[in-house]
C-alpha cells in the first residue's frame, strides 16, 4: 500500500503535471481485437483462458518497458485487473509503473455494460467491488476507471448513467482511491451535440453535490463544440478531465484534442495504432515513441 505522502504526490501530479493517460485496460471481451491489431491471431491462444491473458500481458509489458514510456510524458496508465495482478520484471505492475516509470497506476473496475435502455447502457452490477478495491489499494493503485455508454439524447437514460457513475464513485472514494467517471458518448450518434448538453448538466449536478474531500476525474468523448466542457474542467471537485479517442484515428483524435483547453488524452487504440508483434524492438520503440510524442503534444 502506498503512503499518504505518495498518494498526495500522485494527486498533485494528476492535477497539475503535463502529460496524458495510457489506457491499457482491454478486458476479456476486447482483448482478441487488440491482439489481432497487434498481429496475433486467435489461433495462437485459448480465448478467455490464461494463455490469452499471458499474451496480452506480454503486449502491455512491451509498451510499459519501452524507453519512451515514462513519466516525462505519461501521467498514468489504466490497467485491467489481470494486469494489476501480474508482475513486470519480477515487480508487481502498479509498483513497477510508479517506482520505475513515475507513472500513476489506475485500475479498470467495471464488469461491462448492461443491455441498452433509454438509449444508454449503465454498468453491470459489481457485487465484488469492495474486495477488488481493497486489493487495488493494497497493491499501490491510485485510482479507478469505469465506463458507461450513451447512444442517444434521452434525458432519463443519461441521468441514470451519471447517477450510477457517481454513486459507485463515492464507494471508490471510500476506499481511498480516485475514481475516473467515464460516461462515453457514441461519436456516431446523430444527436451527439444534444447528448453532450444533457450530460454536462447532469455531471455538474453531481459534482456540486460532492463534499470537499470527494474528488473525481472525468473521462469524456471528445466534444462536438470546442471547449464545451470548460465548466467541468474548472470545477473544484474535478481533479482532471481526460478524453477518450472513441473510435477516431490517432491523427483525428489529436487534432480535435488540440482545440480543447485543459483536456488531456486517455487513449487506448490511438496509442497502439500500427504496432505489431512481429516488429523488431528498435522498430517498435521508435513507433511507440512517435505515438507518445504526438498524443503528448495534443495534450499540452
Amino acid at each position: 500500500m502506498i503512503s499518504d505522502a505518495t498518494f498526495s504526490e500522485q494527486l498533485k501530479r494528476a492535477r497539475e503535471a503535463k502529460g496524458f493517460l495510457a489506457a491499457l485496460d482491454q478486458s476479456g471481451g476486447s482483448t482478441p481485437k487488440a491482439l489481432r491489431l497487434y498481429g496475433i491471431e486467435e489461433t495462437e491462444y485459448e480465448l478467455g483462458k490464461e494463455s490469452m491473458y499471458g499474451v496480452i500481458h506480454a503486449m502491455r509489458t512491451r509498451i510499459i518497458t519501452s524507453p519512451g514510456f515514462n513519466g516525462e510524458r505519461i501521467l498514468g496508465a489504466i490497467l485491467f485487473e489481470n494486469t494489476m495482478d501480474k508482475d513486470i520484471e519480477g515487480i508487481p505492475t502498479p509498483t513497477f509503473l510508479w517506482e520505475k516509470k513515475n507513472v500513476i497506476p489506475f485500475l479498470k473496475c467495471d464488469k461491462g455494460l448492461a443491455a441498452e435502455e433509454d438509449g444508454c447502457q449503465v454498468m453491470k452490477p459489481m457485487p465484488d467491488l469492495d474486495e477488488l478495491l481493497k486489493r487495488a489499494k493494497a497493491k499501490g493503485v491510485f485510482g479507478t476507471k469505469m465506463r458507461s455508454n450513451v447512444n442517444s439524447a434521452n434525458a432519463a437514460g443519461i441521468k441514470k448513467v451519471v447517477e450510477q457513475q457517481f454513486e459507485v464513485g463515492k464507494q471508490i472514494i471510500g476506499h481511498g482511491l480516485v475514481p475516473i467517471i467515464e460516461p462515453e458518448v457514441n461519436i456516431s450518434s446523430s444527436d451527439k451535440v444534444e447528448i453532450e448538453a444533457i450530460l454536462k448538466k447532469e455531471i455538474l449536478v453531481q459534482l456540486d453535490a460532492l463534499s470537499e474531500d470527494q474528488n473525481v476525474m472525468l473521462k469524456l468523448s471528445l466534444p462536438s463544440i470546442n471547449n464545451f466542457y470548460k465548466e467541468l474542467i474548472a470545477h473544484k471537485r474535478c481533479v482532471r478531465l481526460v478524453a477518450l479517442s472513441g473510435g477516431y484515428s490517432r491523427d483525428n483524435a489529436n487534432a480535435i484534442l488540440k482545440k480543447q483547453e485543459g483536456m488531456i488524452a486517455s487513449f487506448s487504440r490511438a496509442l497502439t495504432e500500427g504496432q505489431k508483434h512481429q516488429m523488431s524492438d528498435d522498430e517498435y520503440n521508435k513507433l511507440l515513441d512517435v505515438s507518445i510524442a504526438n498524443i503528448y503534444e495534443a495534450s499540452i
